[in-house]
């Protein structure tokens, strides 16, 4: 009798672990029958009623065999389920890094992006769009994109994309800001779940301001272009018929048709020239060449060039020739084309009996050399004064003072600041006169 319960005890250590309720249940009953005295028949006849309850033979130790196989195939089970679980956190760990490199890529993206999901709740946005609608966009998480961005514009268009379910859209949107209104490119993408419904959506913002300032500049050239061109050819054109139909009937006035062909030429000759020149620096096709230049040689040349156009006009031009170093290192033909320009410019918008003078000044501390030209001209109107550099700009209320094509200004500027590194400047009051002035970086001194 010991002997049976000693052995039904060592069952009950094989039953023990297995994880089955069943398996558990029987054991119980058989400490109780073992507890109780029963005989080793009716402790067998439990380990039988177990047996079947597990769907295993009992007899010449079949039971404890059966149970040991139902015990690995749990832990092979087991270990599967192990390798599933490491294989999914893997996963878990390999998404959660790339949905940080997304967001680093979209955080460093100089656009400004947003994605919202479906209930327009802010899921990410970087600082250029904080930037841009003056919100924190760690903080504005989780809220609505009408809770943190106060413009209706873009708001509206991201409501109307998102519910429209198009794809892709484009928008312009002008956006208002401190330094003057800028306008962005809105490209707005829809995103779609696996049912293909619309879980979220992403909107870049592109700023084309400069491209817009750049189109409209572009077109505005166009139009000053054909403008300026079309002016003289329909006069030569016109006094070119009028010679071939015989309407210069005598000499004298042969010769002024012929006199006014000729300066229309010439002045198609001068805006083609200028436009030509100022395409080139523009695209840095110029050829320049850079040498030690003195200012004040460049000064007395140009004043003694003008002198007799001045002179036509009984206009005095006065030119300063300071003996100091006053060396640059520039273009000597460009240079001479700014002052020639700038002294031209200022005898023909001066009334006769006037003054034009022309001087020159260096600033060993700024390192730089300042040339001025100063008229008793007409003068600009204050509100005119920051645009007389602009291609094609004629200040309106001096149209009937003199012609011109509006680009010799823009060529100073042009040569001075962007071949030369130097600044353009001007200072005026209607009816008193004008100063032109530009600055230029002084050359090494040669020590001797």
């Amino acid at each position: 009798m010991g002997g049976a319960v000693s052995s039904c005890a060592g069952m009950v250590c094989a039953f023990a672990g297995v994880p089955i309720f069943t398996a558990a249940a029987g054991i119980i009953g058989i400490a109780a029958a073992v507890t109780a005295g029963y005989a080793y028949t009716c402790i067998w006849n439990k380990v039988e009623k177990v047996s079947v309850k597990l769907g295993v033979p009992c007899g010449a130790g079949g039971a404890l065999a059966s149970i040991e196989n139902v015990i690995e195939r749990e832990k092979v089970q087991v270990d599967k389920l192990r390798s599933e679980v490491d294989q999914l956190n893997i996963q878990i760990m390999l998404s959660q890094r790339q949905r940080r490199n997304t967001e680093e890529i979209i955080y460093s993206i100089r656009d400004a992006v947003i994605v919202i999901d479906e209930g327009e709740q802010i899921l990410l946005a970087n600082d250029t769009l904080g930037e841009l609608f003056d919100f924190d966009p760690q903080a504005g998480k989780g809220k609505t994109v009408g809770q943190v961005i106060k413009c209706p514009e873009f708001t509206n268009i991201l409501r109307q994309s998102k519910d429209s379910k198009t794809r892709h859209s484009k928008h312009d949107i002008t956006i208002s800001k401190p330094d003057g209104a800028r306008i962005f490119s809105c490209i707005i993408s829809c995103i779609y779940d696996e049912k293909h419904n619309i879980c979220g959506v992403v909107s870049v913002l592109h700023d084309v301001t400069r491209e817009k300032e750049i189109s409209q500049m572009k077109n505005e050239f166009v139009s000053h272009v054909s403008h300026e061109l079309k002016t003289p050819l329909a006069s030569i054109t016109a006094y070119a018929e009028m010679l071939a139909d015989g309407e210069a009937s005598d000499e004298a006035t042969r010769t002024e048709f012929y006199s006014i062909i000729q300066s229309q030429a010439q002045r198609l000759n001068r805006l083609i020239e200028d436009i030509l020149n100022i395409s080139r620096i523009e695209s840095g096709l110029v050829k320049i060449s850079k040498e030690p230049v003195s200012i004040t040689l460049v000064i007395r040349d140009s004043a003694e060039m003008i002198k007799s156009y001045a002179a036509e006009k009984n206009i005095t031009v006065h030119a300063q020739t300071p003996i100091v170093f006053d060396q640059v290192m520039a273009d000597k033909d460009m240079i001479s084309q700014v002052v020639i320009n700038l002294l031209s410019n200022a005898v023909k918008y001066t009334p006769a009996g006037g003054q034009v003078s022309i001087s020159s000044e260096v600033n060993e501390m700024d390192n730089i050399v300042r040339v001025l030209v100063t008229d008793t001209g007409v003068g600009i109107p204050v509100d005119e004064v920051e645009r007389v550099f602009d291609k094609f700009y004629r200040v309106k209320a001096n149209n009937k003072v003199a012609k011109g094509t509006g680009l010799g200004l823009n060529l100073v500027k042009q040569i001075v600041e962007k071949v030369h590194d130097g600044r353009v400047f001007v200072s005026s009051k209607q009816g008193q006169g004008s100063t032109f002035g530009f600055e230029l970086p002084l050359g090494v001194r040669q020590s001797s």
